[in-house]
Protein backbone atom coordinates (compact mmCIF):
# COMPACT_ATOMS: atom_id res chain seq x y z
CA UNK A 1 0.00 0.00 0.00
CA UNK A 2 1.43 3.39 -1.11
CA UNK A 3 0.01 6.53 0.80
CA UNK A 4 0.73 9.43 -0.73
CA UNK A 5 0.36 13.08 0.31
CA UNK A 6 -0.81 16.42 -1.17
CA UNK A 7 0.45 19.72 0.03
CA UNK A 8 -0.75 23.07 -1.40
CA UNK A 9 2.22 25.10 -2.12
CA UNK A 10 1.61 28.27 -0.31
CA UNK A 11 -0.99 30.36 -2.04
CA UNK A 12 -0.76 29.08 -5.61
CA UNK A 13 -3.39 26.48 -5.96
CA UNK A 14 -5.75 29.00 -3.94
CA UNK A 15 -4.99 31.78 -6.32
CA UNK A 16 -6.94 30.07 -9.04
CA UNK A 17 -9.72 29.07 -6.97
CA UNK A 18 -13.52 31.01 -6.28
CA UNK A 19 -15.27 31.93 -3.22
CA UNK A 20 -18.65 31.85 -2.78
CA UNK A 21 -20.22 33.87 -0.43
CA UNK A 22 -23.53 33.84 0.77
CA UNK A 23 -25.40 37.14 1.21
CA UNK A 24 -29.30 36.47 0.82
CA UNK A 25 -30.33 36.16 4.56
CA UNK A 26 -32.50 38.11 5.93
CA UNK A 27 -30.56 38.55 9.41
CA UNK A 28 -34.19 38.57 11.38
CA UNK A 29 -32.15 37.45 14.71
CA UNK A 30 -30.34 41.01 14.22
CA UNK A 31 -33.33 42.42 12.87
CA UNK A 32 -32.20 46.00 15.10
CA UNK A 33 -29.20 46.51 12.60
CA UNK A 34 -30.41 45.19 9.51
CA UNK A 35 -33.27 46.54 8.57
CA UNK A 36 -31.64 48.82 7.06
CA UNK A 37 -29.35 47.27 5.40
CA UNK A 38 -28.44 43.39 4.40
CA UNK A 39 -26.58 41.22 6.97
CA UNK A 40 -23.01 40.96 4.84
CA UNK A 41 -23.00 44.84 5.19
CA UNK A 42 -22.85 45.44 9.19
CA UNK A 43 -20.11 47.13 10.24
CA UNK A 44 -17.09 45.81 11.86
CA UNK A 45 -14.82 48.46 12.82
CA UNK A 46 -16.00 51.02 9.93
CA UNK A 47 -15.98 48.37 7.29
CA UNK A 48 -18.62 45.81 6.04
CA UNK A 49 -18.28 41.93 7.75
CA UNK A 50 -18.58 41.03 4.31
CA UNK A 51 -15.25 42.96 3.56
CA UNK A 52 -13.36 41.27 6.62
CA UNK A 53 -14.10 37.84 5.28
CA UNK A 54 -13.58 38.50 1.50
CA UNK A 55 -10.07 40.04 3.43
CA UNK A 56 -9.21 36.78 4.82
CA UNK A 57 -9.86 34.79 1.18
CA UNK A 58 -7.64 37.42 -0.31
CA UNK A 59 -4.78 37.49 2.13
CA UNK A 60 -4.27 33.59 1.18
CA UNK A 61 -4.45 34.50 -2.76
CA UNK A 62 -8.28 34.36 -3.20
CA UNK A 63 -9.29 37.39 -5.83
CA UNK A 64 -12.16 35.75 -7.21
CA UNK A 65 -15.63 36.26 -5.66
CA UNK A 66 -19.31 35.07 -6.40
CA UNK A 67 -21.60 36.79 -4.20
CA UNK A 68 -25.03 35.54 -3.96
CA UNK A 69 -27.20 38.29 -2.92
CA UNK A 70 -30.76 38.22 -1.87
CA UNK A 71 -32.53 40.34 0.72
CA UNK A 72 -31.51 44.10 0.10
CA UNK A 73 -28.48 42.76 -2.07
CA UNK A 74 -28.34 45.94 -4.59
CA UNK A 75 -27.02 47.46 -1.27
CA UNK A 76 -24.08 45.35 -1.82
CA UNK A 77 -23.95 45.82 -5.54
CA UNK A 78 -23.82 49.67 -4.42
CA UNK A 79 -21.27 49.04 -2.37
CA UNK A 80 -18.25 48.12 -3.97
CA UNK A 81 -19.47 50.21 -7.27
CA UNK A 82 -18.79 53.01 -5.27
CA UNK A 83 -16.24 51.59 -3.11
CA UNK A 84 -13.45 53.83 -3.95
CA UNK A 85 -15.73 56.95 -3.49
CA UNK A 86 -16.37 55.45 -0.01
CA UNK A 87 -13.20 54.74 1.35
CA UNK A 88 -10.99 57.68 -0.69
CA UNK A 89 -10.69 61.28 -1.03
CA UNK A 90 -11.44 62.20 -4.52
CA UNK A 91 -11.53 65.12 -6.86
CA UNK A 92 -14.36 65.43 -9.57
CA UNK A 93 -15.80 67.64 -11.98
CA UNK A 94 -20.06 68.32 -12.06
CA UNK A 95 -20.36 68.60 -15.63
CA UNK A 96 -18.32 65.24 -15.85
CA UNK A 97 -19.37 62.56 -12.70
CA UNK A 98 -17.46 59.60 -14.10
CA UNK A 99 -13.79 60.81 -14.22
CA UNK A 100 -12.87 60.96 -10.53
CA UNK A 101 -9.23 61.65 -8.97
CA UNK A 102 -8.92 60.12 -5.83
CA UNK A 103 -5.95 60.63 -3.81
CA UNK A 104 -4.19 57.73 -2.12
CA UNK A 105 -1.30 60.11 -1.12
CA UNK A 106 1.31 57.30 -1.78
CA UNK A 107 -0.06 55.04 1.13
CA UNK A 108 -0.41 51.28 1.35
CA UNK A 109 -3.99 51.33 2.70
CA UNK A 110 -5.32 48.57 4.07
CA UNK A 111 -7.53 48.00 1.52
CA UNK A 112 -4.97 48.40 -1.20
CA UNK A 113 -5.45 44.95 -2.41
CA UNK A 114 -9.18 45.66 -3.31
CA UNK A 115 -8.39 46.30 -6.96
CA UNK A 116 -7.51 42.93 -7.46
CA UNK A 117 -10.56 41.59 -6.94
CA UNK A 118 -12.94 40.11 -9.19
CA UNK A 119 -16.27 40.04 -8.23
CA UNK A 120 -19.91 38.19 -9.46
CA UNK A 121 -22.61 39.87 -8.21
CA UNK A 122 -25.19 37.32 -8.77
CA UNK A 123 -29.38 38.07 -8.15
CA UNK A 124 -30.24 34.66 -6.23
CA UNK A 125 -34.08 35.60 -5.31
CA UNK A 126 -35.19 36.96 -2.03
CA UNK A 127 -36.83 33.76 -0.53
CA UNK A 128 -33.98 31.04 -2.09
CA UNK A 129 -32.69 28.96 0.15
CA UNK A 130 -29.09 28.82 0.36
CA UNK A 131 -28.53 25.10 -1.66
CA UNK A 132 -30.77 26.97 -4.11
CA UNK A 133 -28.34 29.59 -4.11
CA UNK A 134 -25.63 27.79 -4.77
CA UNK A 135 -27.46 25.92 -7.40
CA UNK A 136 -28.16 29.33 -9.08
CA UNK A 137 -24.60 30.66 -9.25
CA UNK A 138 -23.22 27.17 -11.23
CA UNK A 139 -22.69 28.96 -14.57
CA UNK A 140 -20.54 31.31 -12.68
CA UNK A 141 -18.00 28.68 -11.19
CA UNK A 142 -14.64 27.97 -13.71
CA UNK A 143 -12.65 25.48 -11.67
CA UNK A 144 -13.58 21.68 -10.60
CA UNK A 145 -14.15 22.97 -6.96
CA UNK A 146 -14.47 25.79 -5.45
CA UNK A 147 -14.49 27.47 -1.63
CA UNK A 148 -17.81 28.39 -0.12
CA UNK A 149 -19.12 30.55 3.28
CA UNK A 150 -21.20 32.09 4.71
CA UNK A 151 -21.71 36.40 4.67
CA UNK A 152 -21.85 36.65 8.66
CA UNK A 153 -18.72 34.00 9.81
CA UNK A 154 -15.33 35.18 10.84
CA UNK A 155 -12.17 32.82 11.75
CA UNK A 156 -8.37 33.26 11.50
CA UNK A 157 -8.73 29.55 10.29
CA UNK A 158 -5.75 28.23 7.54
CA UNK A 159 -7.46 28.01 3.94
CA UNK A 160 -4.47 26.36 2.83
CA UNK A 161 -4.57 23.20 5.58
CA UNK A 162 -8.31 23.21 4.72
CA UNK A 163 -7.66 22.91 1.18
CA UNK A 164 -5.27 20.41 1.55
CA UNK A 165 -7.64 18.34 4.04
CA UNK A 166 -10.44 18.40 1.13
CA UNK A 167 -7.57 17.01 -1.84
CA UNK A 168 -6.52 14.39 0.30
CA UNK A 169 -9.94 13.24 1.42
CA UNK A 170 -10.88 12.96 -1.89
CA UNK A 171 -15.00 13.67 -1.11
CA UNK A 172 -17.12 16.10 -2.68
CA UNK A 173 -17.87 18.42 0.34
CA UNK A 174 -15.51 19.44 3.28
CA UNK A 175 -17.10 21.91 5.89
CA UNK A 176 -15.06 23.57 8.65
CA UNK A 177 -16.04 22.52 11.95
CA UNK A 178 -15.67 25.00 14.47
CA UNK A 179 -16.40 24.77 18.73
CA UNK A 180 -19.35 27.03 19.39
CA UNK A 181 -18.40 29.69 22.39
CA UNK A 182 -20.90 30.02 25.00
CA UNK A 183 -22.02 33.33 26.28
CA UNK A 184 -22.39 32.08 30.07
CA UNK A 185 -19.54 30.74 32.60
CA UNK A 186 -19.18 27.20 33.17
CA UNK A 187 -19.68 26.04 37.61
CA UNK A 188 -18.26 22.66 38.27
CA UNK A 189 -19.20 20.97 41.52
CA UNK A 190 -18.58 18.29 43.74
CA UNK A 191 -21.92 16.14 44.80
CA UNK A 192 -22.30 17.87 47.95
CA UNK A 193 -22.42 21.52 46.29
CA UNK A 194 -18.92 22.61 46.65
CA UNK A 195 -17.56 24.71 43.45
CA UNK A 196 -14.40 23.11 41.98
CA UNK A 197 -13.91 25.07 39.23
CA UNK A 198 -15.67 28.13 37.06
CA UNK A 199 -14.93 28.54 33.72
CA UNK A 200 -15.69 32.21 31.92
CA UNK A 201 -17.64 31.60 28.39
CA UNK A 202 -15.71 28.48 27.18
CA UNK A 203 -16.03 26.84 24.32
CA UNK A 204 -18.60 23.88 24.20
CA UNK A 205 -17.92 20.04 23.92
CA UNK A 206 -17.97 19.01 20.31
CA UNK A 207 -18.10 20.58 17.47
CA UNK A 208 -20.77 22.84 14.27
CA UNK A 209 -20.41 23.44 10.79
CA UNK A 210 -18.54 26.85 10.85
CA UNK A 211 -18.95 27.12 7.00
CA UNK A 212 -15.89 27.74 4.68
CA UNK A 213 -16.73 24.72 2.94
CA UNK A 214 -14.61 23.50 -0.02
CA UNK A 215 -17.16 21.87 -2.76
CA UNK A 216 -16.17 19.64 -5.78
CA UNK A 217 -18.43 21.18 -8.87
CA UNK A 218 -20.68 17.80 -8.25
CA UNK A 219 -22.09 19.48 -5.36
CA UNK A 220 -24.47 20.98 -7.36
CA UNK A 221 -25.99 17.78 -8.65
CA UNK A 222 -27.51 17.52 -4.92
CA UNK A 223 -29.53 20.47 -5.12
CA UNK A 224 -32.66 20.62 -7.33
CA UNK A 225 -33.85 23.89 -6.71
CA UNK A 226 -34.27 27.09 -4.51
CA UNK A 227 -35.90 25.59 -1.92
CA UNK A 228 -33.66 23.47 -0.91
CA UNK A 229 -31.26 24.15 2.47
CA UNK A 230 -27.76 22.98 1.76
CA UNK A 231 -27.43 21.86 5.14
CA UNK A 232 -30.94 19.67 4.70
CA UNK A 233 -31.20 17.03 1.62
CA UNK A 234 -28.19 17.40 0.11
CA UNK A 235 -25.68 17.62 3.11
CA UNK A 236 -27.57 14.58 4.39
CA UNK A 237 -26.98 12.51 1.25
CA UNK A 238 -23.64 13.24 1.01
CA UNK A 239 -23.20 11.71 4.47
CA UNK A 240 -24.59 8.48 3.99
CA UNK A 241 -22.83 8.00 0.87
CA UNK A 242 -19.75 9.15 2.31
CA UNK A 243 -18.79 12.21 0.37
CA UNK A 244 -18.62 14.91 3.49
CA UNK A 245 -15.40 14.95 5.27
CA UNK A 246 -14.67 17.74 8.37
CA UNK A 247 -11.84 20.10 8.75
CA UNK A 248 -11.53 20.56 12.42
CA UNK A 249 -10.63 24.48 13.33
CA UNK A 250 -9.29 24.53 16.99
CA UNK A 251 -8.48 28.83 16.61
CA UNK A 252 -10.48 31.08 16.70
CA UNK A 253 -14.25 31.48 15.05
CA UNK A 254 -17.66 34.08 15.69
CA UNK A 255 -20.53 34.13 13.59
CA UNK A 256 -22.71 37.97 13.94
CA UNK A 257 -25.47 36.08 14.68
CA UNK A 258 -27.16 38.74 17.46
CA UNK A 259 -26.71 42.10 18.32
CA UNK A 260 -24.23 41.07 21.30
CA UNK A 261 -22.15 39.54 18.46
CA UNK A 262 -22.06 42.66 16.61
CA UNK A 263 -21.23 44.83 19.69
CA UNK A 264 -18.18 42.13 21.00
CA UNK A 265 -16.60 42.29 17.45
CA UNK A 266 -16.40 45.62 17.23
CA UNK A 267 -14.95 45.66 20.70
CA UNK A 268 -12.53 43.15 19.52
CA UNK A 269 -11.85 45.37 16.32
CA UNK A 270 -11.65 48.61 18.52
CA UNK A 271 -9.13 47.26 21.29
CA UNK A 272 -6.79 45.64 18.42
CA UNK A 273 -7.85 42.13 19.72
CA UNK A 274 -9.21 40.58 16.45
CA UNK A 275 -7.89 37.05 15.82
CA UNK A 276 -9.61 36.91 12.12
CA UNK A 277 -7.19 40.25 11.50
CA UNK A 278 -4.73 37.99 9.95
CA UNK A 279 -3.77 40.42 6.96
Amino acid sequence: MITVSIKVSKMEQLSNLQAVILCGGQGTRIRSVTEKRPKPLIDIGGKPILWHIMKTYSFYGVRSFVLCLGYKGEMIVDYFENYHSRNHDFTMKINDKEQKKFHYNGCKCEDSDVDDWEITFAHTGEETMTGGRLKRIEKHIDTDRFFCTYGDGLSDLDLRELYSTHIQSGKTATLTGVHLPTTFGVVETTEDGTVTSFREKPSLAGVINGGYFVFEKEIFDYIEGDATVLEDRPFRILVRDSKIGMFKHEGFWHCMDTYKDYESLNTMWKKRKAPWRIW
